[in-house]
């Protein structure tokens, strides 16, 4: 007993808050009866515009304007509160009538304007639309639906005010073909028609089309466009589990011998496994997901909700976050204390998963113990007993699928070495009181998620219930907002794909320096095949498909993935044996840089370089300091005897100096170590790109209705803001690791040749972007941000490579002056300043949409 009372308490607490975000006075409009008599000397214009500056969608505004006569008895009443009964009555009056039918996608930029004069009240209604699909639809007093595929019926259908002649009406079409089916039309030209004096029913017309258009809404309401989402799964799951395999075993090249190769082998097992069978389960589920999509097909929610609740359940088994990593040098490994701790860890996560998953099935299983039907679908608005019964499910399963993700997240981390030693520790020590927090942290998300869904449903409320009756429906709500969340939430699942790679690259990277030591950097000049394979995937995952969002080809994902790692693979073999230490060959990266002391050697040698150059312009000057250029010149060409020397039989190309094959090593002795440099530096240089492009995205009036009416609208804004930080701190990964296999004597020439191969896809895209007359969006602003940010993360590398001469120059420019004073400084600063500028200027054009 005294348990039902406290479930009854938390209902009634849970729907008290979420209730009284919304005004009770707003939620009834009392009905009213009309009188058309008193408006006959209403005055009435209307107008409708269709524009195409969306480019992807036609967006169609309406426009009406009513003059009513003061001595209409509601007149004065259009001058009240907005929030007061009167008020909606008297717009109800002129606006709406008795229905709501067909509005359910229209839009208002802003509430009826109202202007009170001496004889009159005017009042302007707007109201807009984008023409996403085929169905009928209402905006304003206009009424539109198919007439066959391309052709639309426009005719003007108000709901109120029939009998009134409407002075001045008007049709923009924005260049699209169209005919007057009412042959009234007092003016016609090629950019729309006009009536004047005419009667509602008098006034139709059809337009049509482009055919770009038309063929975007019908592959988006087609098979086809889940048809894409399922070959996106399909193929990422492909060139992970690819990756995957390619990983498993490490190169026979890097074996000491057949019993050391057979213990590598094994533990690179483990990781490799996890990689794949995340591979083969994420496809899985997220087709499971498409199955469930109640927009392709409809699905009981019970049983909906219980194959969701089973699922984030089974995922958190099949992920065993207590598995421990099996780094060589994983202190602890396989005795008795650490199984002990993966038994306590086993225990702790097992039961948590299974208690929350009991409480989400209790609903699904048991619902008249909430006074719910066996459905869960409740006609009548349920009980508060009900509601918190619907809150319950909800939240247990979003605890669930984020518990699923945060699970295999970790697993990926600590076997691959990436999760801090704390945390580790501090998960083995005392593995309840980590999962508790861990636990509370995804709880109060998943309460966040709710807060954003009800926020958004009110906000919809608000909309579609402006001025008409209208019963909400909390229960529907309550029941229905999981799978819309655990839907969206999972689409992101591919970052842990991502995590999945860099895991998986660290443990391969550990591995081979604890089996070849200090002689391993003999063979790091670069990643070797299967770590350029990940290396790849990676770049396609987060640097490449940012592209395609801009683009609008959403439902291409897949065919993106193949173009952006076919664009790297290609721009690898034809740049690689142009890159500096190629030219240089294997020799002499073995014989001088394949010690520390050796690379010491070449950064003295650099640095001396340097100064004999800068002391031979001086003696071009006239300032000589007691030195002849000849002395200058004799020791300028022992130091390039030095890389004869190193060289071989074989002669270096001239043109390359000491200086060139410092930059080109990077600041780091392994190519890891310099992948994480340059994707710090690219994180910190891109916080001001992902600032501007979530600006212009936000801008944009489609993606601003989209946060506040959608239950997943502020998340995505968050989660855009780290996918752009993603993205460049990606990018920079990427040429840090490929940093001594890409071409170019100057840094900025390797941050250009990378660009390329995001830019080669962009290109090929652009093309099928004009035949279709579709939006570029903010693609090219991409492509120069990314441009920008490489080139200032390979400039800030050069700096890091003579970190140690840092003491000598008052300033990093100071010293990045001297790095680049036989590189032309000048001509750098102006290729950066131009990036900037055209960067600025495509922001420009942008923010004036």
């Amino acid at each position: 007993m005294t348990e039902i009372r406290w479930w009854r308490l938390l209902s009634l607490v849970v729907v008290a808050v979420v209730w009284g975000s919304s005004p009770a006075e707003a939620r009834q409009v009392t009905g009213d009866v009309c009188r058309a008599d008193q408006l006959d000397s209403t005055v009435v214009d209307a107008e409708i515009r269709f524009d195409q500056h969306r480019k992807n969608y036609v967006k169609v505004s309406s426009r009406m304007t009513v003059k009513v006569p003061n001595k209409w008895r509601h007149a004065r009443h259009l001058t009240f509160d907005r929030q007061s009964s009167e008020y909606r009555v008297a717009m109800r009056c002129l606006l709406r009538g008795g229905g709501n039918a067909g509005r359910v996608d229209e839009w208002r930029p802003n509430e009826p304007r109202v202007t009170a004069q001496e004889h009159w009240v005017t009042v302007r209604y707007d109201a807009f639309k984008w023409i996403q699909n085929y169905k009928p639809f209402r905006v304003g007093p206009w009424e539109l639906s198919t007439a066959g595929r391309k052709k639309w019926e426009v005719h003007l259908r108000p709901l109120t005010l029939q009998k009134v002649s409407w002075k001045h009406v008007r049709a923009k079409v924005d260049d699209l073909n169209f005919s007057d089916r009412s042959e009234l039309a007092s003016a016609a030209n090629k950019k729309g028609l006009a009536w004047s004096d005419q009667m509602p029913e008098h006034i139709w017309f059809e337009v049509d089309l482009p055919w770009q258009r038309d063929l975007y809404l019908h592959l988006d309401q087609s098979f086809w466009k889940y048809a894409g989402i399922a070959l996106w799964w399909v193929c990422c799951s492909y060139v992970i589990a690819l990756a995957a395999l390619r990983a498993r075993y490490p190169s026979p090249a890097l074996s000491g011998g057949k019993q050391e190769a057979q213990g590598s082998s094994a533990r690179a097992d483990r990781p490799a496994q996890s990689v794949l069978q995340w591979a083969l389960l994420s496809g899985a589920v997220a087709l499971m997901l498409l199955l469930l999509n109640p927009q392709r097909q409809p699905v009981v929610l019970r049983w909906r909700s219980l194959i969701c609740i089973t699922a984030g359940w089974a995922l958190i088994l099949v992920a065993r976050p207590w598995c421990r990593g099996m780094l060589p040098a994983a202190p602890n490994a396989g005795n008795g204390k650490s199984d002990s701790a993966e038994r306590r860890q086993a225990r702790a996560v097992i039961t948590t998963a299974s208690v929350v998953a009991a409480l989400g099935l209790v609903v699904v299983l048991a619902p008249e113990l909430f006074g719910l039907p066996a459905d869960l679908v409740s006609k009548t608005a349920p009980a508060a007993f009900g509601d918190a019964g619907l809150v319950l499910m909800g939240l247990a399963t979003l605890w669930l699928w984020l518990a699923a993700m945060a699970a295999w997240a970790w697993r990926f981390a600590r076997e691959g070495g990436l999760a801090p030693a704390s945390w580790t520790a501090k998960w083995d020590g005392a593995p309840v009181r980590w999962l508790a927090a861990v636990g509370t942290l995804l709880g109060a998300v998943a309460v966040a998620l709710l807060a954003c869904t009800w926020w958004a449903n009110d906000h919809q409320w608000k909309r579609l219930a402006w001025l008409t009756d209208h019963t909400d429906d909390p229960g529907g709500i309550l029941a229905n907002f999981s799978f819309a969340d655990l839907t969206w939430m999972f689409a992101y699942s591919w970052t842990v794909a991502g995590l999945a790679l860099i895991a998986l690259l660290h443990f391969r990277v550990q591995a081979q320096r604890a089996r070849g030591g200090s002689k391993e950097e003999l063979f790091a000049l670069g990643p070797d095949k299967p770590e350029v394979l990940m290396t790849v995937v990676l770049f396609a995952f987060f640097v490449g498909l940012r592209a395609v969002t801009f683009l609008g080809f959403k439902g291409q994902y897949g065919v993106w993935l193949f173009l952006s790692i076919c664009s790297l693979y290609g721009v690898l073999a034809v740049g690689r044996r142009r890159s500096v230490l190629a030219q240089m060959g294997e020799r002499f990266c073995m014989q001088r840089l394949g010690a520390r002391r050796r690379r010491k050697e070449l950064m003295t040698k650099a640095h001396q370089y340097r100064n004999l150059n800068r002391q031979l312009h001086l003696v071009d000057q006239g300032h000589a300091g007691g030195v002849t250029s000849e002395q200058l010149e004799s020791q300028l060409h022992e130091l390039h005897q030095w890389l004869v020397a190193g060289c071989g039989r074989k002669n270096p190309v001239e043109h390359i100096s000491v200086l060139d094959v410092a930059l080109a090593w990077g600041p780091a002795a392994h190519w890891w170590s310099n992948a994480l440099v340059a994707a710090r530096t690219a994180f910190c240089f891109g916080v001001p790109a992902s600032g501007v492009l979530l600006f212009l995205d936000l801008r944009d009036s489609r993606n601003w209705l989209e946060i506040f009416y959608t239950p997943t609208g502020i998340p995505q804004v968050v989660v855009e803001f780290v996918l752009f930080q993603a993205a460049w701190a990606v990018a920079g990964f990427v040429l840090g690791a490929l940093w001594r296999l890409l071409p170019g004597r100057s840094s900025p020439a390797r941050a250009w040749s990378l660009s390329v191969a995001y830019a080669i896809p962009i290109s090929l895209a652009a093309l099928l972007v004009r035949l279709t007359d579709a939006d570029y969006g903010y693609v090219f602003l991409y492509v120069v941000l990314m441009l920008t940010i490489l080139t200032l993360t390979s400039i800030w590398m050069d700096t890091v490579t003579f970190r140690e001469e840092r003491q000598f120059w008052p300033s990093r420019f100071a010293l990045l002056l001297s790095i680049y004073q036989l590189r032309g400084v000048s001509g750098q600063i102006a290729w950066l300043l131009a990036q900037v500028v055209a960067a600025v200027g495509i922001w420009h054009q942008l923010a004036r949409r």
